[in-house]
């Protein structure tokens, strides 16, 4: 029996979140450039969300770039840059085939005008997608979202827009750059670390958490069905006890 067929339809993770890491490590194995291994990731990236689409999982996160990749060298940032436009033009024909919407998350003003124009017009031709949302992090940190999220209610309680009274989970929601977008049930981490490495700290608070040591160019639809298998013998008690789930 092989994976995809142990895996309950009717228990899928709604969203899937993904730290892809390990890309430098596996291009250093290889004995190439680390941009060796983000060129050859894109692969991973193209089966995961192929997998996700083909299963009916509704979301797909991707941890493209945070806003700490800046510090890496330029030359590498900017080969990110350029392999961010190349994929993202190569792809939108089959994400339109596919029924994939694409969007993303981040501080997008920091991205260079090429990149951003053109990951712009893809979410533009794809808006109409219904099938599975496909969600990019870039220039993303968590933190960096929950302070723009506090500023944002800071300002509608200060101009009396909003009763500071009223400022719940919900709300707090909703002025998150995620807002519409389910929390993540699943997040998986490549590359055997295990740390969540500032990504999606709110929208994380009950997901379940799988690191695989496999490095992300090397992570096939395979892995994933791995992943979501572990996750759906889970026990998933939100503060209960088993007994009360039964």
């Amino acid at each position: 029996m092989d994976l995809k067929s142990k895996i309950n339809l009717e228990k899928l993770p709604t969203h899937i979140a993904v730290i892809m890491d390990g890309n430098g490590r596996w291009a250093k194995e290889q004995g190439m450039a680390r941009v060796f291994g983000h060129r050859n990731g894109v692969k991973a990236v193209r089966e995961t969300t192929e997998a996700c689409t083909e299963l009916g999982v509704k979301y797909l996160t991707l941890y493209a770039f945070s806003t700490e990749n800046w510090n890496r060298p330029e030359a590498e940032v900017n080969a990110l840059m350029t392999l961010l436009v190349e994929t993202i033009k190569n792809e939108i024909k089959t994400l339109n085939e596919n029924g994939v919407r694409l969007k993303a998350i981040g501080d997008l003003s920091r991205l260079p005008d090429k990149s951003r124009k053109t990951l712009l017009k893809a979410m533009e031709d794809t808006k109409q997608n219904q099938r599975m949302t496909l969600v990019l992090a870039l220039n993303y940190s968590a933190k960096w979202e929950i302070v723009e999220a506090a500023r944002k209610l800071a300002t509608a309680a200060k101009s009396g827009e909003l009763d500071p009274a009223d400022i719940d989970d919900t709300a707090f929601s909703n002025a998150l750059s995620t807002v519409g977008i389910p929390d993540p049930e699943l997040l998986i981490r490549t590359s055997g670390e295990n740390r969540i490495s500032n990504f999606l700290l709110w929208q994380i608070a009950y997901a379940e958490l799988y690191f695989t040591p496999t490095l992300w160019p090397d992570f096939r639809r395979e892995h994933l069905y791995q992943a979501i298998i572990d996750f759906q013998n889970r026990e998933r008690r939100f503060g209960k006890t088993s007994e009360q789930l039964v």
